[in-house]
């Protein structure tokens, strides 16, 4: 569906973004090769399938989430720039200023964020990449918890889904700030594109669940071949207490 006086098939379908900024680029584009050289000879960073991140126009990449280091070897290793959805209480003192130079968007995990949403569209509409943790927090990796928000952006936009799966961020028993070890190989898989139509407003409640619980079906599909690839396991749940919902949980009533 066609705007008639802009004649932008994204203004009549897409929540109004036009005013939302558009994340940092510059640090981005500098640090990444640097930092990908340094976290190769450090963890042992493997790279798998890079290619089927297509080389222009939106998309989306969805990765699975182990431990702390997922979101910044995601932006550091992707096949292009990507702006990532991170979660607000890292931009905090000096992580603020880094974060946003990098390009990273800030979300609240626990409330409706309409200011990150049109921040990811303004992205996907002048082609760019955007990063989303589908399970919304740190855990086992095997995507039992599993949010809309990125089936969500797919509808809206049509741009195609990335899975990528991390290995050996987390080792077993760990917490989910710990790191590996120095040389523990970690692994980077990139799953087979996932792919819904543009859907014009209105898009329902029960239309994002649908779109949903299918992505997340071809996501549990690549998990698998990725495992198959790697010959590697996920390092299973995080210890009692230290999911980031209950940590959340805890703050909020302290």
């Amino acid at each position: 569906m066609i705007d008639e006086i802009s004649g932008d098939p994204w203004r009549a379908s897409v929540p109004r973004h036009e005013t939302a900024s558009h994340p940092a680029r510059g640090r981005m584009r500098v640090l990444r090769a640097p930092v990908a050289a340094y976290t190769r000879r450090r963890f042992g960073v493997r790279l798998h399938h890079a290619d089927r991140v297509p080389r222009r126009g939106p998309v989306i990449l969805a990765p699975n989430h182990l431990g702390w280091m997922d979101g910044p070897l995601l932006a550091i290793h992707s096949p292009r720039p990507v702006h990532a959805l991170t979660k607000h209480e890292m931009f905090q003192g000096r992580m603020d200023p880094f974060l946003r130079k990098a390009g990273q968007i800030p979300i609240d995990r626990f409330n409706p964020d309409p200011r990150a949403i049109k921040a990811c569209l303004r992205v996907l509409r002048e082609g760019g990449v955007v990063g989303i943790f589908p399970e919304g927090a740190r855990g086992a990796g095997e995507l039992e918890l599993f949010k809309g928000g990125t089936a969500y952006l797919a509808l809206v936009t049509g741009a195609p889904v990335i899975p990528v799966f991390f290995f050996g961020t987390r080792e077993p028993g760990q917490d989910s700030h710990s790191r590996p070890s120095r040389q523990s190989p970690v692994d980077i898989v990139y799953g087979e594109h996932w792919r819904v139509d543009a859907q014009p407003w209105p898009r329902t409640k029960r239309d994002v669940l649908e779109a949903s619980a299918s992505l997340r079906s071809h996501m549990l599909e690549q998990l698998s071949h990725a495992k198959e690839l790697t010959g590697r396991r996920l390092p299973g749940p995080l210890p009692a207490g230290d999911s980031e919902r209950d940590v959340a949980r805890r703050q909020a009533t302290s």
